[in-house]
């Protein structure tokens, strides 16, 4: 039973977050009938990381047209609501007073919700400063690349004039993007891999690779930046902004608190091909699963979890959790990350992986209990910056009750 002054309810399936994949979710389960859809969100607007991303190229996947983030934003949030689904923003899902129980806290007080199912979309966060171990002062002039790009394009508040970049992927030349329009010079792209191919817009600025950040300097504001590379020589980069990019977590706190399992590579819910958690009536989808993907991967995973939860409200049963998928290095994770050979297979008949290092040619293998399964020849380089695709053909062939499946990157 709720305590005094909390409001207990109920709903058929409740969405925690109300990024792409949740506002995606929300509008399949509503369009289908799936009775009381509900998206709950913390922020005062829905849309999650798109918002604040005023570049392009946002749905060209799944909307089919060239979008800004903020409107790609809209465009989801629009066909959630016209779908049916009741959005509510400014609202914290803070705990779990039950198995399908969550405890929100809003304008209005707190309320205790119960729903048929539970759809986690809480999306993944950058790790700050502090959380990289970067030592030195802690002076003014630090940023993430999601703080920035607020500050910049919802805010309009100044940065600096001389920037360096943390990173050298898509994240952070989305950085140096954001900065531009706020007028700031970046001075360089610091990173610890080796040397990768650079998009020709950011050709201009030095990349200065096997390279890492040891100190930050100045009281008040940032002075400088201090570097080591590889070779064992160091220096002192001036500049009075640092953006950190990259190095991606999910926001998974929720999750553990409601006893949901995490994978040990992605730190996000371990799921199965459905989407489904260990936890009964509870799915997860998006970035929460693994850190960042493009936005509109997190949205058809949203609409693809949506699919089973309403074969979950029809009667389909829970299964028991299958085989782990494990990764060997330089491999650093897969999702989905448990399997359930009579289930559905993934998204889009094919796992999503990412990798450390960078190769000219390179195939996937996959083995459990020593038995080859699949073997994989990727048609193009690999490299850290961009997602890597398993097919999964070779699902019928795995054992369930066999122990956990192997997949390793492997030469020609």
């Amino acid at each position: 039973m709720p305590g005094p002054g909390v409001t207990a309810r109920t709903v058929d399936v409740l969405i925690v977050g109300a990024g792409p994949a949740g506002l995606a979710a929300g509008a399949r389960l509503a369009a289908a009938g799936a009775g009381t859809v509900e998206i709950a969100e913390r922020e005062r607007q829905p849309g999650g990381i798109p918002r604040h991303c005023f570049h392009g190229g946002f749905g060209l996947r799944d909307l089919h047209r060239s979008l800004h983030g903020p409107e790609y934003a809209r465009r989801l949030t629009d066909t959630a609501v016209r779908a049916g689904a009741a959005l509510r923003t400014g609202v914290t899902v803070t705990g779990w007073a039950g198995p399908r129980t969550l405890q929100v806290t809003g304008p209005d007080g707190v309320e205790q919700i119960t729903a048929r199912a539970v759809l986690l979309a809480t999306g993944a966060r950058e790790r700050p400063r502090a959380a990289r171990l970067v030592p030195g002062t802690r002076p003014a002039g630090v940023w993430t690349t999601g703080e920035l790009q607020q500050a910049v394009n919802l805010y309009h508040r100044p940065v600096g004039t001389r920037a360096l970049v943390v990173g050298a992927d898509t994240i952070a030349h989305n950085a140096v993007r954001a900065l531009r329009t706020a007028g700031v010079t970046t001075v360089a792209l610091v990173t610890e891999r080796d040397p990768l191919p650079v998009p020709a817009p950011f050709r201009t600025v030095p990349v200065l690779h096997r390279t890492t950040v040891t100190e930050l300097l100045g009281r008040g504001r940032l002075t400088g930046v201090r570097l080591r590379h590889a070779d064992g020589r160091s220096g002192v980069i001036a500049c009075d902004t640092v953006v950190f990019t990259g190095d991606w977590i999910p926001d998974h706190e929720l999750a553990r608190r409601g006893g949901v399992p995490l994978d040990p590579d992605t730190r996000g819910p371990a799921v199965d091909t459905g989407y489904r958690t260990a936890v009964p009536s509870v799915f997860a989808a998006g970035n929460l699963l693994r850190g960042v993907e493009r936005a509109p991967v997190a949205a058809e995973e949203g609409r693809e979890a949506a699919e089973r939860i309403l074969a979950h409200l029809a009667g389909e049963s829970w299964p028991a959790p299958g085989p782990a998928l494990r990764v060997e290095r330089p491999l650093l994770w897969v999702a989905p990350n448990r399997i359930h050979p009579d289930g559905p297979a993934p998204l889009l008949g094919r796992f999503v992986l990412r990798t450390a290092g960078a190769r000219a040619l390179a195939r996937l293998t996959v083995t459990q209990d020593g038995r080859l399964l699949h073997r994989d020849p990727l048609p193009r380089p690999v490299l850290p910056t961009r997602p890597l695709h398993l097919r999964a053909g070779w699902l019928p062939r795995t054992d369930p009750r066999g122990g956990p499946l192997t997949i390793t990157l492997t030469g020609p």
